[in-house]
């Protein structure tokens, strides 16, 4: 029997992060072990790694140094994109036992079951990710999240953007087969989940790298048939990869839910260069408009990056403008910090981190002014998911993916019920079935 009997779990970053993290504690909970919050007292803690920004790489090695405290003697595990661009950095932090990077995190049950046995162990596993040339199957331990499910059918990234590390910490981009993303859709719709959400590192380069003539349009309709999925969510899309293919299908697909979230970071054509965008403004514009006017309440949400080197005022009023102009219910914001080793991280223009801070406050203005549109809603009827109850109201997703406050539902969550909104509140809104 194990040595260990508790383990705990600290995941940052994105869903596919958290995806994979559920992957891991699956196996381990199949093998005996015991799940404990990360405060609390463990004999093995695993944390996975982010690497998008220098304050997630900050919080990777605060998290690890935490664990130790908890308890002195723990195994600490650091897996995950940071622990794959950065290993020496965390080999140098002596509360971390073990490093394994993102090439060989499916490993990480065999080094548990070597140490709980007494067997020898190296600190680090550590191979080239970019000799990874196929994706790697996980155990169907799909992450759920109250009424829906998370599906990952791709990961890594061939665009090397200028200011991003992802393709150096998750590789090339790798498809997974169609027909086990097609198999865990079903086995999600016998456990009842009527929402599933497809993520990935580049969904829209879906298919790009498999023999058989596939892509992510395809996949879409491979899981929409699937009998008990009832809502399809897709986790982020690059504004070039809406195709009028992808367009037709989001028209005439019902269970294609009326919501992207969009990889934008900028709609100023120099900035966009400058980060080795593969599109210009005018592409994102006309394709986020197109798909606007042909599919019925489309919304959208979307990063963007200010403060980029070389970003004048005049490129932040033009990302501005664009982002105004089509409408977006909700942004994520991120002031540009230099990555070690990208392109962007030597650039010339540097932006002062007060003026990234100003530009920061007043793309939120633009996002408060842009939600005040969801004002359009009020009267109208909208259907919800119901995810969640707590003093004496129900919370959900309306189906173009805006957070709604039931007021009159007592049923159970993970039921689709119809809401007359009544009101727009701070992020949300409000209103009530009769």
């Amino acid at each position: 029997m194990n040595s260990v009997k508790r383990v705990a779990f600290y995941t940052l970053g994105c869903k596919v992060n958290q995806y994979e993290t559920e992957s891991i504690k699956k196996q381990l909970l199949d093998m005996g072990y015991e799940e404990v919050d990360f405060t609390e007292k463990a004999e093995l803690y695993i944390v996975n790694s982010c690497t998008v920004t220098s304050i997630a790489d900050r919080k990777t090695r605060n998290i690890l140094r935490r664990a130790k405290k908890n308890n002195e003697d723990a195994v600490v595990v650091a897996t995950g994109c940071y622990a794959q661009t950065n290993a020496k950095d965390l080999e140098e932090i002596e509360e971390i036992d073990y490093v394994i990077g993102n090439s060989d995190k499916g490993a990480i049950i065999d080094l548990i079951k070597t140490i709980d046995e007494g067997g020898d162990v190296e600190r680090t596993l550590h191979r080239n990710i970019f000799d990874a040339n196929e994706y790697e199957e996980l155990e169907f331990s799909t992450l759920r999240e109250m009424t829906r499910a998370y599906i990952k059918v791709q990961d890594g990234c061939n665009n090397f953007c200028s200011y991003c590390k992802i393709p150096f910490a998750r590789g090339k981009s790798r498809s997974r087969q169609l027909d086990s993303v097609v198999e865990e859709s079903r086995k999600l719709a016998s456990e009842g989940f009527k929402e599933l959400i497809i993520i990935g590192i580049n969904l829209g380069a879906y298919g790009e790298d498999l023999t058989e003539d596939v892509n992510f349009e395809d996949l879409l309709v491979a899981v929409s048939q699937v009998e008990g999925i009832e809502r399809i969510r897709i986790g982020s899309m690059y504004p070039d990869k809406i195709t009028d293919n992808f367009i037709e299908l989001m028209r005439t697909n019902p269970k294609l839910m009326p919501h992207l979230h969009i990889s934008l970071q900028s709609c100023d054509d120099k900035v966009l260069e400058g980060m080795k965008r593969k599109y210009d403004s005018s592409v994102i514009r006309e394709r986020l408009l197109k798909l606007k006017e042909a599919v019925p309440n489309m919304e959208y949400t979307a990063d963007v990056i200010v403060g980029f080197p070389g970003e004048e005022k005049e490129g932040f009023e033009n990302t501005c403008k664009v982002i105004e102009e089509i409408g977006f219910s909700d942004l994520h914001i991120f002031q540009y910090s230099d990555r070690e080793n990208t392109v962007a991280s030597k650039l010339p223009g540097k932006v002062n981190p007060q003026v990234k801070k100003e530009r920061a406050k007043a793309l939120e203005e633009v996002e408060d002014r842009m939600f005040e549109e969801m004002s359009k809603y009020i009267g109208k009827r909208v259907r919800v998911l119901v995810e969640e109850s707590k003093h004496g109201k129900s919370y959900g997703y309306t189906e173009n993916y805006l957070r709604t406050e039931i007021l009159d539902y007592t049923g159970k969550p993970n039921e689709v019920v119809e809401v007359e909104i009544n009101q727009l509140k701070k992020g949300m809104l409000s209103g009530g079935k009769k």
